[in-house]
């Protein structure tokens, strides 16, 4: 996904952009989100469109990046500022983001991969254990 996508999904409130519909999710489109991070580096926003699970009131991300070896550079933000944005359709909210424990990622990955299989692929095609990451609701 690209900055193009980024645009897109702003200006139409996830109407253009809010779903994937490349590989497994052909026939079942999976659900896209917004998440802004700070730069670790820059300190500006970084604003990337991600695949994500709703959970409750709970977003659940997938650090896989098609599998490739290293982590994406949103994930190692979130590492740094666990403080990000989280944009559904129109609606925006500010998070807490965090690293599942291992036993959550047991739990969740399950999920994840139902809803969108190639992320099997990925996890098979990597020697790094792909992330899950939980954004939950400021309180």
């Amino acid at each position: 996904m690209s900055r193009v996508n980024t645009w897109a999904y702003r200006a139409s409130g996830g109407r253009v952009g809010g779903s994937w519909r490349v590989g497994s999710a052909l026939r079942a489109p999976v659900p896209v989100c917004l998440v802004t991070t700070t730069g670790r580096k820059s300190g500006e926003p970084r604003t990337v469109p991600l695949l994500h699970l709703p959970d409750g009131d709970r977003v659940l991300l997938v650090a896989s990046q098609g599998g490739l070896p290293k982590h994406p550079q949103w994930y190692y933000n979130v590492l740094a500022d666990p403080n990000v944005t989280v944009q559904v359709g129109r609606r925006r909210r500010a998070m807490t983001a965090r690293e599942a424990t291992p036993s959550e990622r047991a739990e969740l990955w399950p999920r994840l991969v139902e809803r969108y299989a190639d992320f099997a692929d990925y996890q098979a095609n990597t020697s790094r254990v792909i992330p899950v990451i939980i954004c939950e609701p400021k309180t």
